[in-house]
């Protein structure tokens, strides 16, 4: 990691207490003493081990893929640590703009040739866009309205933030399936761009995009040929997801407040929607914000309601920068392969 990182850290740090701070200010001391000793210590436990799991079965995913004859055997460890480096610097790098570069990184650490790592990235992106693309879709239409008419001024950034992925997944399906199309609507905008922007600039954004374009229609036909890893890859993908967008329901029972699994789970996913649009490190602020806007409807203490946001951020954002920073630090043991793709 390197200075810039640290100012990263510095950052969400500094926000996460500020807002603390002001959260703690206008909390009764003993709504908080009363959550705190109303915890169920099993479903806390429960709690952790959901995030956990969602790491392990990420770090599987990657371990699937990579699996081909001749391959060599790698410890758990050195796949293990993959997803938790993301998370660190997911969580320091603003739009989580570091969690590719820095699990590219730990890649070629355990051995992986870094053209291999690249495709493997691609591949489990491919898989990991779709997954989402598809609860996104399904929590818009059957829980969208009950934010829309409660919390409209939230309802119009998580709008937004469904809108980016949209975008986002339409365009990596447009070169799935129209992978021509993709390349002239693509070189159409950049000829519209140059008109209006330094020719040379974006001469160097169609280089970039063109270059992108290419990696990733190859990488995709590659993992259209290899249908089990897929189909293994997308259970384990959706596995994920549910274990991580299963906290905050696990969160609210550790504080044994009675609710929905379902209603839970939309709200979180809306959440996570609006926290893709905050360009600050950890979406810091942003997410705490949302929290407290859309669980208040499921916890009447303010002191519940403050203790279950910061348990659900210290386990979502600063557990898994905490982990993060042992995996740096731990590296495994390098094992280069001889195979060849």
């Amino acid at each position: 990691m390197n200075k810039k990182h640290f100012w990263g850290i510095a950052v969400v740090l500094l926000i996460s207490l500020g807002v603390l701070y002001v959260d703690l200010k206008d909390t009764p001391v003993s709504q908080l003493r009363q959550a705190m000793n109303n915890v169920n210590v099993g479903a806390l436990l429960l709690v952790f081990l959901l995030m956990l799991l969602s790491y392990v079965f990420e770090a599987s995913i990657l371990a699937v893929l990579a699996q081909r004859p001749g391959e060599p055997k790698r410890s758990k460890w050195s796949f293990l640590r993959i997803p938790i480096i993301q998370a660190l610097f997911n969580a320091i790098t603003p739009m989580s703009t570091g969690g590719q570069p820095s699990q590219l990184a730990a890649m070629v650490q355990m051995g992986i040739e870094g053209g291999r790592a690249t495709s493997l990235l691609l591949m489990k992106f491919i898989i990991y866009q779709i997954v989402v693309f598809l609860a996104y879709v399904v929590t818009i239409i059957t829980g969208f309205h009950m934010v829309a008419t409660k919390f409209a001024g939230l309802a119009f950034f998580i709008a937004i933030g469904f809108l980016i992925h949209v975008s986002s997944i339409i365009f990596l399906l447009a070169i799935l399936f129209a992978y021509n199309w993709t390349k002239k609507a693509a070189d159409w905008l950049m000829n519209w761009l140059a008109k209006i922007i330094n020719p040379q600039r974006v001469e160097g954004w169609r280089t970039a995009t063109m270059a992108k374009i290419d990696t990733f229609y190859t990488e995709s036909q590659k993992l259209k040929r290899e249908k089990k890893k897929l189909v293994l890859s997308a259970v384990l993908t959706v596995l994920q997801l549910l274990c991580f967008y299963s906290i905050p329901f696990m969160v609210l029972v550790t504080l044994r407040v009675p609710a929905d699994w379902v209603s839970v789970t939309q709200m979180n996913i809306m959440i996570i929607m609006f926290m893709a649009i905050i360009p600050i490190p950890g979406a810091s602020g942003g997410a705490e914000y949302s929290f407290q806007t859309l669980f208040a409807s499921f916890i009447s203490s303010k002191g519940a309601l403050v203790f279950g946001m910061f348990l659900w951020r210290f386990v979502t954002y600063f557990f898994g920068m905490i982990l993060g920073i042992f995996g740096w630090i731990f590296k495994p043991k390098k094992v280069t392969s001889s195979a060849k793709d």
